[in-house]
C-alpha cells in the first residue's frame, strides 16, 4: 500500500465484504451544458430529449457559479444526444469520459472502487451512487482526464 494511504485510516475493507466488486464498471462518454439557473431548464431540456427518443443512463445538474448550472449527459447514443440537443438550440461542451458502475447492493460499494483508485494513486473528484432496489446500485464516477486510461485499466472497466 503507498505510504500516503498507511495513516491515520485504515482502508482495508471490512473482512465479509472482501470479496464483493461491482458486476459491471464501463466507461462512458458523456457531455454538459450550462444553461440558465432558473426553474424549467433542466425540463425543457429533458422533455425535448424525451420527445427526440434519447434514452439517458445518467443525468446530473449542478450550480455552476452564479445563476448559471451544468447539466452532465450520459447517453446511450451519444449521436442521438448530439442531434436532440442541436435541435433544441443547445451547444453541448466536448466529449468527456466518466465510468458507471452496477452490482449487488452491500455495505462497502462505492468504497472498493474508491480504495481501488486510492491505491494506484487516483484521485477520485465526484462520485454518486444510489440504491436502484430489488438488492441493486448503480453510480456513475470521475477521475482527472489524465487518469482515465490508468482507471480502466485498474478496475477492469470495459
Amino acid at each position: 500500500m503507498p505510504e500516503w494511504l498507511s495513516a491515520p485510516f485504515d482502508l482495508r475493507p471490512a473482512p465479509i465484504y472482501r470479496k464483493f466488486m461491482p458486476d459491471e464498471i464501463r466507461k462512458l462518454d458523456y457531455y454538459n451544458v450550462s444553461v440558465p439557473d432558473k426553474p424549467g431548464e433542466a425540463a425543457r431540456i429533458l422533455t425535448a430529449l424525451e420527445q427526440a427518443g434519447v434514452n439517458l443512463i445518467a443525468f446530473s445538474g449542478f450550480p455552476q457559479g452564479a445563476r448559471k448550472s451544468q447539466l452532465d449527459f450520459i447517453a446511450e447514443d451519444s449521436a442521438a444526444l448530439k442531434k436532440a440537443m442541436r435541435t433544441a438550440g443547445l451547444t453541448l461542451g466536448a466529449k468527456k469520459t466518466g465510468f458507471m458502475m452496477q452490482g449487488e447492493d452491500h455495505p462497502g460499494a462505492a468504497a472498493a472502487i474508491a480504495r481501488k483508485l486510492a491505491e494506484a494513486g487516483i484521485n477520485l473528484t465526484s462520485m454518486q451512487i444510489v440504491c436502484a432496489g430489488g438488492g441493486r446500485y448503480g453510480g456513475i464516477f470521475w477521475v482527472e482526464p489524465a487518469d482515465v486510461r490508468k482507471a480502466a485499466k485498474v478496475l477492469g472497466a470495459a
